[in-house]
């Protein structure tokens, strides 16, 4: 079969090949998906460079999720049949066939979309652990979110509306701050436009300010937002796609009663898994009952998977990116 994957640290688009291996089997625990897409993230740009967090083991190939159908079941797995289409955490491989481990591959009901459900697991995921469990908004509060019509953006931004937030968001680009309003975003800032956002949010919460603020951005953006906190606001540090930590000032955190909260969804999920497995079936009823809408950027092929990382990497791209293998004829090929 074929896969993607690079054995050095760098641009994908210098370093990526395609290369041809042996498919995977099914081992204890596990199933092994044909894969209809792959689901991919900001973090992949990371990793391929070897900025993440965590260490990148090469050789590594770039998949966040993945949305197949099950061909073959390894022993102990006991929820899922052949046959049935599943979304689980990648197994490492942007690839026609992958292993995922059994208890985390979600059966998904056959009318949801391949990137409403790569959305829903990691993206939306992350929006949930973020807005309930560490920044517990509350009904009627204001929710302030940044590179808004990304992955994780547009999912708290929706996650936000269906708790009864009112929504301010900021992105890149009128096309991106169009697409915001369509969602019903009350204030959507372009800060190419208007870098220093805080007194237009100041002017909007009557200089109440926010309740909560949603920042996987850093930098400068977590220095004006920290101007944007009101008493006893939650400032919640998902990540630094800026490339700078930014330091927060403790008199200023004193002063204005605000909390700096940290977002580490990944490591949560390790040590604590059952309020992630809650907040999964809580999400996907909410998909299936039509009250999330996961915006879904136009598929990449799988031969185009440099590109779409390119493109995320220079933030061409909005909402979930997927790269489609059903459309391109992949799956079978190993039959």
């Amino acid at each position: 079969m074929q896969v993607w994957r690079q054995h050095e640290l760098g641009d994908p688009v210098d370093v990526l090949q395609l290369e041809q291996v042996d498919p995977p089997v099914a081992n204890s625990g596990q199933v092994v998906v044909d894969v209809e897409a792959v689901g991919l993230t900001f973090v992949d740009c990371l990793m391929a460079r070897g900025l993440y967090q965590m260490e990148t083991k090469l050789p590594w190939s770039p998949c966040t999720e993945v949305v197949g159908r099950v061909r073959e079941i390894g022993d102990g797995v006991e929820h899922l049949a052949v046959g049935d289409r599943v979304v689980g955490i990648g197994g490492g491989s942007m690839a026609e066939q992958t292993a995922l481990r059994a208890s985390g591959a979600h059966k998904l009901a056959e009318g949801v979309s391949a990137g409403a459900a790569a959305a829903a697991l990691v993206n939306y995921g992350t929006s949930w652990f973020a807005l309930h469990d560490r920044g517990h908004l509350a009904e009627g509060e204001t929710l302030l979110v940044h590179a808004a019509m990304g992955g994780v953006g547009s999912a708290a931004v929706q996650l936000g509306q269906v708790a009864g937030a009112r929504v301010i968001a900021t992105a890149g680009g009128p096309e991106k701050t169009a697409l915001l309003k369509e969602m019903g975003v009350e204030l959507a800032i372009d800060y190419r436009e208007t870098p220093d956002f805080v007194d237009l949010i100041r002017a909007h919460t009557d200089g109440r300010g926010v309740d909560v603020c949603l920042d996987p951005v850093g930098g400068d953006v977590f220095d004006r937002s920290r101007r944007c906190m009101a008493w006893d606001g939650r400032l919640l540090v998902i990540g630094f796609t800026s490339g700078r930590i930014a330091d927060a000032p403790t008199n200023h955190i004193l002063l204005k009663n605000y909390s700096v909260i940290g977002v580490h969804w990944g490591a949560s999920v390790g040590r604590n898994p059952e309020p992630s497995e809650q907040a999964r079936q809580k999400i996907f009823a909410l998909l299936e009952d039509g009250r999330l809408d996961p915006p879904v950027f136009p598929p990449y092929a799988f031969e185009d998977v440099p590109t779409a990382l390119d493109d995320i990497h220079h933030r061409r791209t909005w909402g979930k990116v997927i790269v489609e293998l059903c459309a391109q004829g992949f799956i079978g090929l190993n039959d």
